[in-house]
């Protein structure tokens, strides 16, 4: 039987009259040959009638080539002022950053060209970038397959790196915010135990700013196209914070100086104190949308009930319509749509059934929730009351490895509510009446 050598970059043998393996071989002189793979988009050289032909071929050649390797090569590379504006913001007003100081940039599932934007702006103030680029189904495989020691060392890196910088900058997309869903509860529960040191750290020791990424599940939440929900993104991300942070000061001045607050609405009737503790107004240097004034309640003080009439998003699983009953501070009767998982959640330490952080939104540009609660705890009209840890400047010494904010939405048309601060009403129907707070209405703000 005669053979032919099919070329010499193979070293292989073909039997005489067997057909070519496949597209990529072709013949010449010595046999068969493995041709050299084209780039996509390359125009093979022809000439005449046979050109367009080749444009054609090229072109769907190089469509299908995108299409495998999950590029969008228009959108994904294409120069966008919107991300350079918000990169701006993020280094110069939210963090602050100077020259010779470092920045931990922190992503997730966003597009490269937004983390580009981020390392020029913070070099252009001559600050140096540290990043990090995850994705969210690759956290979720390491969360879900974690053993104690793998979350030690976790944290013992992650902690290390994060005392080398001076702030940190975490964008995050998802195109599932549920991906956590299917971690069980105690591996859950056992890895933010673990983790807490470096949050902790990052909350108390650096200048930090954390935001979402719009993604089309998050328009959807919101009920909106695509394309609106990214121009609406884009307008409360960049928004004008120091004309709020101005309108915010009355505001943190009344909170420092009262001693009772009472929450009045349906099914809610709470009291507690915040004597003594400092309001901390949060404009655009903490999170990005920002828009809330926030104090804390003294840990044994919070007696009566309280119904939450948003939906909560915590370690993947939604909850709509819980509902707190308090006494001495402590959470003695909870109840949701899954009363079982929330139970489980608030009883991960002894700290996760008392109160953190008591806060009033007050964003303009925020007005309907998402299930996403970095845009829900800034609703205009909104409050959130939250079990678990306290922040080190707002602190009443509650410790826990959860931090859940729960928003109650007070304006009419979500049934109404009443905030009062030493027996003054100070809100109504989600509308500041004093004066001096008058400013920080919907309307107001927008026009300021």
């Amino acid at each position: 039987m005669r053979w032919r050598r099919r070329g010499a970059s193979t070293g292989c043998w073909r039997k005489a009259g067997e057909a070519a393996p496949n597209g990529l071989w072709g013949r010449n002189c010595f046999g068969w040959r493995k041709r050299p793979r084209r780039m996509a988009g390359r125009l093979r050289r022809c000439c005449g009638r046979r050109r367009s032909v080749a444009k054609r071929r090229c072109a769907k050649r190089r469509r299908l080539d995108n299409a495998v390797s999950g590029l969008n090569l228009t959108t994904e590379f294409m120069s966008d002022p919107r991300y350079d504006k918000l990169a701006k913001l993020l280094v110069e007003y939210s963090c602050a950053l100077k020259k010779g100081e470092s920045v931990f940039i922190d992503v997730a599932d966003i597009p490269d060209r937004m983390t580009i934007a981020l390392v020029r702006a913070a070099r252009k103030v001559g600050a140096n970038p540290i990043v990090e680029t995850r994705q969210s189904r690759v956290v979720r495989e390491l969360v879900k397959g974690t053993t104690d020691s793998h979350a030690k060392l976790t944290r013992d890196v992650e902690l290390h790196r994060m005392k080398k910088v001076q702030a940190y900058i975490a964008i995050r997309g998802a195109e599932n915010t549920s991906e956590l869903s299917d971690v069980p509860p105690k591996v859950m529960q056992a890895y933010s135990k673990t983790m807490r040191p470096v949050l902790n750290y990052r909350v108390n020791k650096t200048r930090w700013v954390v935001l979402r990424w719009p993604t089309p599940s998050m328009a959807q939440a919101a009920n909106m196209s695509t394309e609106a929900f990214e121009d609406f993104y884009f307008d409360v991300c960049t928004f004008d914070y120091r004309r709020m942070a101005k309108a915010m000061k009355p505001l943190a001045k009344r909170m420092t100086k009262a001693k009772e607050v009472r929450l009045v609405g349906p099914g809610t009737d709470l009291t507690f104190s915040i004597a003594g503790m400092p309001a901390i107004p949060c404009a655009g240097d903490r999170n990005i949308p920002d828009g809330e004034v926030f104090s804390c309640p003294a840990k044994k003080s919070c007696n009566g009930t309280i119904q939450f009439n948003t939906p909560t998003l915590y370690a993947g699983t939604k909850f709509e319509n819980v509902k707190l009953t308090l006494k001495d501070g402590k959470v003695i009767e909870a109840t949701s749509n899954n009363t079982k998982r929330l139970n489980e959640i608030l009883d991960t330490d002894a700290g996760a059934r008392y109160i953190g952080e008591f806060s009033l939104g007050v964003n303009p540009f925020v007005m309907n929730p998402m299930c996403d609660i970095l845009f829900d705890e800034k609703i205009g009209g909104s409050l959130h009351f939250t079990p678990g840890q306290a922040y080190e400047e707002c602190d009443n010494g509650n410790r826990s490895a959860v931090h859940w904010d729960m928003v109650l939405i007070q304006r009419k048309e979500w049934g109404g509510g009443e905030v009062w601060f030493d027996g003054d009403l100070i809100r109504k129907d989600g509308m500041f009446l004093p004066k001096d707070l008058q400013p920080l209405n919907p309307k107001n703000l927008k026009k300021a």
